[in-house]
């Protein structure tokens, strides 16, 4: 018999979406140029904070939302392939899923990183490009723009095929548990805290990690 499970507390679905919705705005701005990389630097700020957020939340979030729910030995991973996974596999990340959200999530912030040392030598300069060698800003610059701008380009649209592939193949929906938070499964287990209390928590955590990412960028001047 199935039944719902709470697998992604509100704080997980909003970094999920707000993380969407500035990738996005990162895609256009950066395709746009001029004026329009004034919201391409506010959209990686954003995005660091989220990131930052993300980490923490990681660590201390809802039950499938911690890192820990979704870390896979290789034994683990190769059964899940050849068809032995086990049932609690298919509530949160799945073993091969999870290898692309820790993909996302660390070339993620490898990008914001080198953004912030960039320097395209025109008009725009990361905050810290300033403290770092000349031969450390080049590096980052063309990493940023040549390479891992394409990386992040490719995880996406493996993400999108593998939504589309479980849709369309084992008949299962992954997009509307990340917006409504519960997903029905026929294994008996426990679901991500999701209340009040962790949703003010988390709050708190997203807002200090906005402002040291502001305080950082207004002491960098």
């Amino acid at each position: 018999m199935s039944h719902k499970v709470r697998v992604w507390d509100l704080p997980t679905r909003c970094f999920h979406w707000g993380l969407v919705v500035c990738f996005m705005g990162l895609i256009t701005s950066a395709q746009i140029g001029g004026d329009a990389m004034a919201w391409h630097f506010r959209s990686g700020y954003a995005v660091l904070s989220l990131l930052l957020f993300r980490i923490i939340w990681g660590l201390v979030g809802g039950r499938w939302s911690r890192f820990t729910s979704f870390i896979y030995a290789p034994a683990a991973i190769l059964a899940y392939v050849k068809g032995r996974g086990l049932p609690e596999h298919t509530v949160g990340h799945n073993p091969l899923g999870s290898g692309s959200v820790f993909a996302m999530l660390g070339f993620l912030l490898l990008q914001v990183m080198t953004g912030l040392v960039s320097d395209d030598e025109i008009a725009n300069a990361g905050p810290l490009s300033q403290f770092v060698s000349n031969a450390a800003v080049s590096f980052a610059t063309f990493y940023h723009a040549a390479i891992g701008r394409w990386v992040l380009i490719g995880l996406v649209v493996l993400h999108l095929s593998a939504i589309f592939f479980y849709h369309l193949k084992k008949r299962q929906n992954l997009v509307l548990p990340m917006l409504l938070g519960d997903k029905e499964t026929d294994s008996i287990v426990m679901s991500s805290r999701d209340d009040l209390g962790s949703r003010t928590w988390a709050l708190a955590l997203f807002l200090g990690c906005a402002a040291l990412v502001a305080g950082m960028v207004k002491l960098a001047g």
